[in-house]
């Protein structure tokens, strides 16, 4: 891609002005010194405006718009499914879930693990996300990013690792997750503006530079077979997105994983100023995923359809920038992809060295711990994980489609998560003892069903079969030992009771989605 001069103004004052927030809403004031929560949930502080734009700034990283755009460009319109869905799962997080986790007080996810069960619980499922959120997450971050940057501007792969491991370090390890939050919102702003720039110019070259919606009509007459929402058993694609499964199966197990069980994603909730922000921050994020198959689905769906000079899907989204943006809107849109990027990657840094420092460091290596050396082991653990994933990353050049890599290996321990959470929050005679051996039997079952029972079936239904297993293995463990054990909590249904206008809200936002798959059954 060829940057001209305003193009490089755009992009360099965009990495200035993050930067610089970043820095200075990270800054003690009035001598205050930083402690834990401050750190760690930005003295819970957090506005819904705030924590909606943080949850999808954090979620679209190069995974959606290299990796979606990637297998919209393979198998077409169905991946948004990833997206749609997603956006009736977290009216049921904000319902649900959130109430109960900000009445514990909770500042991670498996601290609540311990609240419910116990600390070996807590501490197993710690170990578990660390290394999902290190070696899978935060590893295909940056190698998707730094593909980009390859593909776009040339830049070496290992080279664009190293930076953009650098630009998110800068500001997120010092600020923790205010700085986060607060550059999210700006980085929402990049991603979201630039991205329908993309997608407007990529559609309208579908039509022959007839416009938008003549594009649109183009897109629909070439590429017919690519705006299937369910795909039957015939299809290849339906072996990512097994038909019905995507509606009722195991598209929700990965969804309440996700939204609901993820540190990553839950904890801006958790910084909330009180529980009704919290919700309609995350009502609010659910409206933005319903806007983002548009960026990061169809431009891969209009590169298909343009006949795009790539290798291998993963290449689509770069392909358009470096053919089809003008000279001085690639900055902006660039901006935006990057925006994505270290967005993301703040954010999973942020979460990993949240888990260690306060479900790791401070039981087992410094119980009484001062709230100044917890800050001081967060900003280590967050350089750690970025120096890990700096030396993993270039190992998944070898990928097709990283997207699909990340949902299957994240989908090895989504079931024994959203089993344990489930029982945990709503089974009140579910023990600690039926928890441990649910964290410890999922990657064991997951890998048997995929690799020895079941190996031809989609990975979404495998984690179907899993979570089914080891609800039953819940069930069984918790009438065996007996339930006098039980830390179960009790509470009302007031406890649930939502306003009339999020629940108008969301009644809105599921016929939304509703009307999406009607159309495009």
């Amino acid at each position: 891609m060829d940057f001209s001069t305003i193009d490089f103004i755009v992009f360099i004052g965009y990495c200035l002005l993050i930067i610089g927030i970043g820095l200075w809403v990270s800054r003690d004031k009035g001598g205050h010194e930083k402690n834990s929560e401050d750190y760690f949930l930005a003295s819970k502080s957090l506005p819904w405006w705030a924590i909606g734009s943080s949850l999808i700034a954090s979620n679209i990283s190069a995974e959606q718009f290299i990796g979606m755009s990637g297998s919209g460009y393979a198998i077409g319109f169905g991946i948004a499914s990833y997206e749609l869905m997603a956006a009736i799962t977290l009216i049921v997080v904000a319902k649900f879930f959130l109430p109960i986790f900000i009445r514990e007080k909770i500042f991670t996810m498996p601290q609540f693990l311990e609240h419910r069960y116990d600390s070996r619980v807590r501490t197993s499922m710690a170990i578990f996300w660390i290394f999902l959120f290190v070696f899978v997450n935060l590893t295909s971050i940056l190698y998707l990013g730094a593909l980009a940057l390859q593909t776009i501007m040339g830049v070496d792969l290992m080279y664009g690792i190293i930076g953009l491991a650098l630009f998110s370090g800068l500001y997120s390890i010092y600020g923790g997750l205010k700085a986060v939050a607060w550059t999210d919102v700006i980085q929402v702003i990049f991603l979201i503006g630039g991205g329908l720039i993309t997608t407007y110019l990529a559609v309208n070259a579908v039509g022959g530079d007839t416009g938008f919606f003549a594009g649109a009509s183009a897109l629909l007459e070439k590429a017919p077979e690519k705006f299937d929402l369910i795909f039957d058993s015939n299809q290849e694609a339906y072996s990512y997105l097994p038909g019905i499964s995507v509606l009722v199966g195991g598209m929700w197990i990965a969804n309440l994983s996700y939204w609901g069980c993820n540190q990553y994603i839950i904890q801006r909730a958790l910084a909330a100023k009180n529980i009704e922000e919290g919700q309609r921050g995350i009502l609010f994020a659910g409206f933005l995923k319903v806007v983002l198959p548009l960026i990061v689905v169809i431009p891969g769906i209009a590169a298909f359809a343009l006949q795009a000079d790539i290798a291998k899907p993963d290449e689509a989204y770069p392909w358009l920038l470096s053919t089809f943006v003008p000279t001085g809107i690639k900055g902006l849109a660039f901006a935006a992809l990057i925006a994505a990027v270290v967005s993301s990657l703040s954010s999973m840094i942020n979460s990993i060295s949240t888990i260690f420092t306060l479900d790791i460091y401070k039981p087992f290596f410094n119980k009484n711990s001062s709230e100044g050396n917890l800050v001081k082991v967060g900003r280590l653990t967050s350089a750690v994980a970025l120096l890990i994933a700096v030396l993993v990353g270039p190992q998944l050049a070898n990928l097709d489609q990283a997207f699909q890599f990340i949902q299957k290996y994240s989908g090895y321990v989504s079931p024994g998560v959203v089993v344990i959470f489930i029982f945990g929050l709503f089974w009140k005679k579910s023990t600690a003892n039926a928890a441990l051996a649910v964290a410890v039997a999922s990657i064991p079952f997951s890998i048997l069903v995929d690799s020895v029972l079941f190996p031809e079936m989609p990975f979404i239904d495998q984690m179907g079969v899993v979570f089914l297993i080891l609800s039953a293995m819940m069930v069984a463990i918790t009438y065996i030992e007996g339930y006098s054990h039980s830390k179960g909590f009790t509470f009302g249904m007031e406890l649930f009771k939502t306003s009339s206008v999020f629940n108008m809200v969301s009644i809105l936002l599921f016929t939304f989605v509703a009307a999406i798959y009607a159309l495009w059954w």
